[in-house]
């Protein structure tokens, strides 16, 4: 880019991407009015200028616009502390400015890059493009500082390069990031708690014949349980610093652990659709035995694929622009992968339990209209507590993850953390109601056999 003249011969136009000018110090500004503006340092000017050039006191300032496909980074590399490589701001170009024939860096007063931003509510980091020793090259933010004026994008960095502004998603305030952050842990602590209780419970009955859908819930609860674990650890060993293959290994199990949870909640949906719909003629042979192939087998497939590929890692998250506060954990470093085996698979879990949720709703309404008049009020207060537990055991709350981008997200994002940080407090309790519906049922039943028994013994009495 260096080498490149103005046209000489007016016939040849000047592309609408490229710009050639001749500046001194009296004007240090340029506008491309392509929503860029490039303010130029008094010291880039001296070290840009060569002896050999006619006049020392300007200098050739060659900026060009490129299509963003150029930069293509590799999917194994992320921005430092979580920023993604691929959406520049508003799909714009990367922003390529060269200054006389002399390389300039280090400079003690950097060049300030503005990018118009039509966008208030976006986050965005200012990065520049670096080759490695290998001609591989990817986005880097040393010797770059981001800060916002007038919801512009402006960049102040000590060098000349190629430049963009990389969108992050919408990040709330630091204070909102550190209170998410405690009831975050304080959800998983619980969480861990009482599933663990609840496991402990299911081993102590496990001598009485226990249904189907207890063993289900179980194992839901393993699944939740390993997952509060294994985030709490990958957070923590994320903070440490360099922990490489500990860090990745944290990475796979805390993938596995998730898709274990949503894979039980399929399962949760599935067993629903025997109990209600089919009815009669669900025995399956070696029922529990296949689903729990399916529970545990498919995420481990799963994760041991993306193992191959390198996935997992160190992956952080900004939560100011000032990227004074950052969340890391060991997880899903690809974003390919990240999509496709996590939300794209929430999704389809999603659907399909919402749709098994309307097949509960549906009973519920046929069977809430056959009730007797007298029992309407009591019957309805138990149909919404049986309509908010089976929301739970089927993974409901983790849909609100698809609705923290947008006007309403840093409430989806509270709502979202304290229903998935508490969900295995849910889960407990809805076991606990159903442990002791089941108790109340066996001790009226036992209660008619013995009145049954005693009239017949009366009845016997009398006749002789």
């Amino acid at each position: 880019m260096r080498q490149c003249t103005q046209p000489k011969s007016r016939l040849i136009g000047q592309s609408p991407d490229y710009f050639f000018k001749r500046i001194d110090s009296s004007k240090a500004t340029f506008d491309t009015e392509k929503g860029y503006i490039i303010n130029i340092s008094d010291e880039a000017l001296q070290r840009s200028r060569s002896k050999q050039e006619g006049d020392e006191d300007s200098v050739n300032l060659i900026v060009s616009l490129l299509n963003k496909t150029i930069f293509m980074a590799s999917s194994s590399s992320h921005i430092e502390k979580g920023y993604k490589t691929d959406p520049v701001l508003h799909g714009r170009n990367v922003l390529g400015i060269w200054l006389g024939k002399n390389e300039v860096h280090n400079l003690s007063q950097p060049v300030q890059l503005r990018f118009r931003n039509s966008s208030e509510n976006e986050s965005g980091l200012c990065v520049y493009w670096h080759l490695d020793e290998n001609g591989r090259g990817n986005w880097r933010t040393d010797g770059c500082e981001t800060s916002i004026d007038n919801g512009d994008f402006v960049c102040s960095c000590n060098h000349l390069s190629f430049f963009a502004v990389l969108i992050s998603p919408q990040i709330p305030e630091a204070s909102h990031i550190i209170h998410l952050n405690y009831i975050s842990y304080v959800g998983s602590a619980l969480s861990i708690a009482f599933t663990a209780l609840m496991i402990v419970m299911f081993l102590c009955q496990r001598k009485k014949k226990c249904e189907h859908s207890v063993f289900i819930h179980v194992q839901l609860s393993c699944s939740l349980f390993l997952l509060h674990i294994s985030f709490l650890c990958s957070v923590w060993f994320s903070g440490e610093g360099d922990t490489g293959s500990v860090c990745q290994a944290l990475g796979l199990l805390l993938h596995w652990c998730l898709l274990a949870t949503f894979t039980w909640t399929a399962i949760e949906g599935f067993n629903l659709y025997l109990l209600l719909v089919r009815v009669f003629n669900i025995y399956i042979k070696r029922y529990m035995l296949k689903l729990s192939l399916v529970g545990w087998g498919v995420p481990t497939f799963t994760v041991m694929i993306c193992g191959v590929t390198k996935a997992y890692g160190k992956y952080s998250f900004h939560t100011d622009k000032e990227n004074s506060t950052a969340t890391s954990l060991c997880w899903v470093t690809t974003p390919t992968v990240s999509y496709i085996t996590v939300n794209g698979y929430l999704g389809l879990v999603l659907l399909f339990n919402m749709a098994m949720l309307a097949v509960v709703l549906g009973k519920m309404r046929k069977l809430r209209s056959q009730a007797l008049q007298v029992k309407d009020q009591r019957r309805a207060w138990k149909d919404w507590v049986s309509l908010l537990g089976l929301c739970c055991v089927l993974g409901v709350p983790w849909g609100m993850a698809f609705f923290t981008h947008g006007p309403l997200s840093l409430t989806s994002l509270y709502v979202f953390t304290v229903l998935n940080g508490f969900q295995g407090i849910f889960i407990f309790i809805w076991f606990l109601t159903l442990t002791c519906q089941t108790r109340k049922e066996e001790h009226i039943s036992s209660k008619g056999t013995i009145q049954v028994s005693f009239q017949s013994n009366e009845e016997y009495v009398t006749t002789r």
